[in-house]
């Protein structure tokens, strides 16, 4: 009986507010470096990473029991985002922008023959990447601009059934932000119908990127109602895609969120988007090499271990070789004695 993880923040800060039992979260307020956190995500998830993590945030866990899917939901703009349940937090020191490239590319290589599901999505800059059972789970997923403001004016959208309050259906501004919780919605609702894909013993990888919030506090300030209100039902949109996600699971996947007011890079990607976008290479900000390859302690046991059995495998040989007898052990001697004794 494992709990959902799933992580909220409140202005560049990452709290966990609940975790199954193989993934272990330390009470402590260790800053995270922005840009480790998809190591964070590629430990819990049970891979190695390049550059040893020393953040002792994360404890080793059960190694046996991985979690089936990561969920991870970057919200940009926000200061703080006030989810439901207080849990351990953590600050983002450096929050440069980041991305889940090196674990999806992880998951591809060592499930290659499986069936993982790959989404990495950011609606606002039309944005999208899939792989493996993803493109036939989420063939009918709306990534465009105008995909996504028609989704909103079918009969089944969150339209019918979000308290808009504020917020008005008219404005281009308000339908971006509720677009992104339509996204939201469908990857459930889509992943819902292939259930057998959520059983599997392939891990998944979820990545969305939210701007949608930060142009409501663009347009409109950010002590306006309609930002306070855009706040409140994402925290609420959230939090039920968090459970409806778990739930998914059967309560062995991560969810976790990301909430950063401004990314500290002066890049931009260029994309088609409406929206101001950002790098989303991590950057190391002090240059510094790694302490050695990761491999290293690999190629150390594998040399070690052969010369130790060389050495022994050649001790032994000679010890047989120097008690050997003669006209016992050897067919030579044995062949030679049988001539002398014919002649």
């Amino acid at each position: 009986s494992s709990f959902g993880l799933f992580l909220g923040v409140c202005g560049d800060e990452f709290s966990v507010l609940r975790s199954p039992q193989s993934v272990v979260f330390r009470d402590g307020s260790w800053p995270i470096p922005g840009e480790r956190i998809p190591d964070v995500a590629a430990l819990s998830m049970g891979f190695s990473v390049e550059d040893d993590l020393s953040w002792p945030g994360l404890a080793v866990g059960d190694l046996f029991h991985r979690p089936r899917a990561t969920v991870l939901v970057t919200v940009k703009g926000v200061d703080k985002l006030a989810l439901p349940v207080k849990g351990i937090s953590y600050p983002i020191e450096n929050a440069v922008p980041f991305s889940l490239d090196s674990v999806a590319n992880a998951i591809h290589t060592l499930f290659s023959e499986e069936t993982p599901v790959v989404l990495q999505l950011a609606p606002s800059e039309e944005r999208v990447y899939m792989v493996g059972k993803a493109n036939s789970v989420f063939e009918d997923l709306s990534v465009t601009l105008r995909q996504l403001r028609n989704r909103l004016f079918q009969d089944n959208s969150i339209l019918s059934s979000l308290p808009l309050n504020s917020l008005s259906r008219n404005n281009e501004v308000d339908l971006l932000f509720l677009s992104e919780l339509q996204v939201l919605h469908d990857i459930a609702s889509l992943l819902s119908r292939h259930k057998h894909l959520a059983k599997d013993h392939s891990p998944d990888l979820y990545s969305l990127e939210l701007a949608g919030l930060e142009e409501v506090g663009k347009r409109y300030g950010e002590d306006s109602q309609q930002f306070k209100d855009a706040s409140q039902i994402l925290v609420d949109s959230l939090q039920k895609f968090a459970d409806e996600m778990f739930n998914l699971y059967s309560g062995n996947a991560v969810v976790e969120v990301v909430a950063v007011k401004t990314f500290n890079s002066p890049l931009t990607r260029k994309t088609r988007s409406i929206l101001q976008s950002s790098e989303s290479e991590t950057e190391n900000p002090y240059n510094l090499a790694y302490p050695y390859n990761y491999n290293y302690s690999v190629i150390f046991n594998i040399i070690l271990w052969m010369m130790i059995g060389l050495a022994l495998a050649v001790i032994v040989i000679s010890y047989n070789l120097w008690n050997m007898d003669p006209g016992y052990d050897s067919i030579i001697y044995r062949m030679t004695n049988q001539k002398i004794r014919m002649d």
